[in-house]
């Protein structure tokens, strides 16, 4: 008798937890839509990134590690109508040569890569990432590496590229992505590094911002080495090779 009553009890508990589970996927589901919807329209006040360089410095950076005085998020975002048409050029050229085309993954340009790394030394580790898939991670994950995150940022690369236009892509990418320590976007960059708004930077100016970006805590575009000036004249061709910024008219419209 204990034995028979046992076993409707235990479909009755996985019938709830099945329920459990469908309620918190329907609501997590919910929540992530309405985020990336007002996010089509409103600029993110911060991003998990920013939070922790404004608590933490990264490593290399500071005084055996004391951190002295408060540190200060640099961080305005800004409209393709607010920045240069270098600037979308630039970053397209630099990162994402098939912006305007895919539709948040690039399947060559992940193939490459991982060819790459599993023929590499295993210290240089060659991203595939896009533009869309930088801006799932900055804007709405944690930093970090695991699969979870990985898949977290799929589901969000979707969701942008289904919901947002290749603009307001490009807008986010460009006003949050990491340019330096502490200062986030082109508009607080182009302040900091050539003393002038994001909407007078040169066409050389833009290539130098978008040749860091793949390590902007090492390449300083302030005090640009042999590397980053190397990358800066890279970026320069690929600019050209797509034919100027006539490549990116459709998205400024």
């Amino acid at each position: 008798m204990p034995s028979a009553k046992l076993i409707p009890d235990v479909s009755v508990l996985l019938k709830k937890t099945g329920r459990l589970l469908l309620q918190v996927a329907a609501a997590l589901f919910l929540t992530s839509l309405a985020w990336v919807l007002i996010y089509r329209w409103v600029a993110p006040p911060a991003t998990w990134l920013m939070l922790d360089r404004r608590a933490h410095a990264p490593m290399g950076l500071g005084y055996y590690g004391i951190q002295e005085e408060p540190r200060h998020i640099r961080y305005r975002f800004r409209t393709l109508d607010e920045v240069s048409p270098s600037v979308p050029l630039a970053l397209v050229a630099a990162e994402d040569q098939r912006f305007l085309i895919h539709h948040g993954f690039d399947l060559d340009a992940l193939t490459s890569a991982a060819k790459r790394n599993w023929n590499g030394d295993g210290k240089h580790i060659v991203g595939g990432s896009t533009i869309s898939q930088q801006v799932a991670k900055n804007v709405f994950l944690w930093q970090g590496r695991s699969y979870v995150r990985k898949a977290a940022e799929a589901y969000f690369t979707v969701l942008i590229e289904t919901l947002w236009s290749k603009r307001r892509i490009m807008e986010m990418y460009l006003s949050v992505a990491e340019m330096g320590d502490c200062t986030f976007g082109v508009e607080a960059a182009s302040q900091r590094y050539f003393g002038k708004p994001a909407s007078q930077v040169s066409p050389a100016e833009a290539a130098l911002l978008a040749g860091v970006l793949p390590n902007p805590l090492r390449f300083r575009a302030s005090n640009p080495g042999p590397v980053a000036r190397a990358k800066q004249l890279r970026v320069l061709r690929n600019m050209r090779r797509l034919g100027g910024t006539r490549y990116v008219a459709e998205m400024l419209k």
